[in-house]
């Protein structure tokens, strides 16, 4: 055995209170178990199920925001008429403020919350 791969035995061992002729037994009896490799694809399996729910919940959240936007805009669209062109330099003053205050107002949604996505998932709950 190599002498760095003897050491580690030797430290685990110590660390578990445990001979090393005991964590060697273990190992091989893990790793000559014919059931050893179901086991693994258990484990496996296991995490990809977890990777795939917050994959589906990441998805659901980026479609909210998506409809979110889309009904936001349809809405703008539908509510504010076109502007003369003597009204249209103030409004965009007028503009450039608001969205400067819509920025705001969202950096501190981000930070302290509470999020549309949380508000949502607590809604799903409650059906």
């Amino acid at each position: 055995m190599p002498p760095d791969l003897a050491d580690r035995l030797a430290d685990y061992a110590r660390r578990k209170r445990v001979t090393q002729a005991q964590v060697v037994e273990t190992a091989l009896n893990s790793f000559l178990s014919p059931d050893g490799s179901e086991r693994m694809e258990a484990a496996f399996s296991r995490r990809m199920d977890k990777v795939v729910r917050q994959l589906d919940k990441l998805d659901y959240r980026a479609e909210l925001n998506s409809e979110a936007l889309a009904l936001f805009v349809r809405f703008w669209l539908t509510a504010n008429p076109a502007l003369p062109d003597a009204a249209r330099a103030a409004a965009q003053a007028q503009g450039k403020a608001r969205f400067e205050g819509f920025v705001e107002a969202l950096a501190r949604k981000m930070e302290f919350g509470p999020k549309l996505a949380d508000v949502t998932s607590r809604a799903d709950r409650k059906v």
